[in-house]
């Protein structure tokens, strides 16, 4: 069921949390964090997200904070998250991440090139061993040329899989094709998470592995759904989200993720502060599934400022209409 508006804001704080490194181009993360009947849950698309595909990211909100959601296990792997940092930035940053032996890389950032890429991922390999599972995730900003020769010259280091190395379904089947050869599997996030099918990458025979994001996808329930149909190995991820939100990754991940694979849910360990006084950060490699609990200090001492919080209340209701409409319209609809 659909909660009124006024049940979502009755509780709700906007935070703005300073990062300890610029990642996504973000260097302050903004998230608005509700208490739901069956605890804190968090609505936090990218600013820069419409109405419309914001849509799904209150679905999930919903679905964590008003469906019992039970744990499936009492911790899960997670992989430490390596922004397009310098190589000698490397080994500090990883020390965040204790007893990971995972590690995602940020490759195709605007303004680097592909010697800056395999520079850093090359000294990733070498503080982590080679025993280590290395991935790099380019954000879909290369062409099927470009991640053609990226992947040539990142594949002799060791990758576990490239994630969305290019934009669109069609080029990463493409691009498979011409790198059957390195054995470097492809993983597909955005061409999931913000597709208007996100079984299409499965069905075209793009992606070895799907990446999946609790909130872009609807929730536990409707991600948990996709993964079954897909077929595919799983890895669940997060979206920049602070401790509330990667509790709902945990308790996916827990359910629907592959065995052998680490999730993307160590990503607390990149803001200075956070929503709750235990965050949700690694401990040896794993982050427990759990509901965050809300410090009501540290929602005061984060908070974004009255024009923010002003902005995110809005952009709640306009899309919280969006649901009640859909709803509306879903109920109306003939026989």
């Amino acid at each position: 069921m659909l909660p009124d508006l006024a049940d979502l804001l009755a509780d709700a704080h906007v935070v703005a949390l300073p990062m300890r490194v610029r990642f996504r181009g973000i260097t302050v993360r903004e998230a608005l964090v509700l208490r739901g009947e069956t605890g804190w849950t968090e609505f936090s698309p990218f600013v820069e997200y419409d109405d419309a595909e914001s849509a799904a990211w209150l679905r999930a909100a919903i679905d964590f904070g008003w469906t019992p959601h039970e744990p499936a296990a009492g911790s899960v792997p997670v992989n430490a998250t390596v922004p397009a940092i310098a190589p000698d930035a490397v080994a500090p940053l990883l020390a965040r991440y204790p007893g990971c032996t995972t590690a995602k890389v940020k490759v195709a950032e605007p303004g680097t090139t592909i010697d800056d890429d395999v520079a850093r991922v090359t000294e990733v390999r070498r503080v982590m061993g080679p025993e280590a599972a290395v991935r790099v995730d380019a954000n879909g900003l290369w062409s099927v040329a470009q991640a053609a020769e990226a992947l040539e010259r990142l594949a002799p280091i060791g990758l576990q899989y490239a994630e969305q190395p290019c934009r669109t379904v069609p080029e990463l089947a493409s691009l498979r094709s011409r790198i059957s050869g390195l054995g470097v599997p492809i993983a597909a996030d955005e061409s999931v998470r913000k597709a208007s099918d996100p079984l299409a990458v499965a069905r075209a025979g793009a992606a070895d592995v799907l990446v999946v994001k609790a909130q872009p996808l609807g929730g536990i329930t409707a991600a948990r759904a996709i993964v079954a149909d897909a077929g595919l190995p799983c890895v669940v991820s997060s979206a920049l989200d602070t401790s509330v939100g990667l509790g709902m990754g945990a308790f996916l991940a827990a359910e629907a993720m592959s065995a052998g694979y680490a999730a993307g849910l160590g990503t607390a360990a990149m803001f200075e502060s956070d929503v709750s006084a235990s965050p949700l950060l690694p401990v040896d490699g794993h982050v427990p599934v759990r509901r965050a609990e809300v410090s009501r200090e540290l929602l005061e001492r984060n908070a974004a400022s009255p024009e923010r919080t002003a902005w995110w209340r809005a952009r709640l209701e306009r899309v919280h209409a969006l649901l009640v409409a859909s709803a509306t319209g879903a109920s109306h609809r003939p026989e």
